[in-house]
C-alpha cells in the first residue's frame, strides 16, 4: 500500500484539556511562523520524495534496484506532487475569493 508521508498525522498528539494557567496564547506572529515551518517541512518532504526517486532510477539504470521499487518511488513522488499543486490551487483561489468580497 503506498501511502503519503506529507501531511503525516504521526507527529500529532490527542488533544488534552489544558488548564488557562499551563496554555499560552500563540500570538499571530508565532501562528504564522509555525504555519511558515509546516509549510517548508512539507514541501522539504516532496522535494526528498523527488530526489529519492531520481536516484531509485539511476541505481535502476545501473542494476541495483528492481523495476517495482522504482516504480513505487516515481508513484510516491507524483502523487505527491499531485497533492502539492492541488493544496496550493486551493490557497489561490480562496486568495482570489478573500479578495472579491467587498467589505
Amino acid at each position: 500500500m503506498i501511502q503519503n508521508n506529507m501531511f503525516s498525522t504521526q507527529g500529532i498528539q490527542p488533544l488534552q484539556m489544558k488548564s488557562a494557567t499551563e496554555s499560552k496564547p500563540s500570538t499571530p506572529a508565532e501562528t504564522i511562523q509555525s504555519f511558515g515551518t509546516y509549510l517548508q517541512n512539507a514541501l522539504g518532504s516532496v522535494a526528498a520524495q523527488e530526489t529519492q526517486s531520481h536516484e531509485m532510477s539511476n541505481q535502476f539504470l545501473v542494476g541495483k534496484a528492481n523495476v517495482d521499487q522504482v516504480m513505487i518511488a516515481s508513484e510516491q513522488a507524483l502523487l505527491s506532487l499531485q497533492l502539492t499543486t492541488q493544496v496550493r490551487n486551493k490557497v489561490v483561489e480562496a486568495y482570489q475569493e478573500i479578495m472579491r468580497t467587498q467589505l
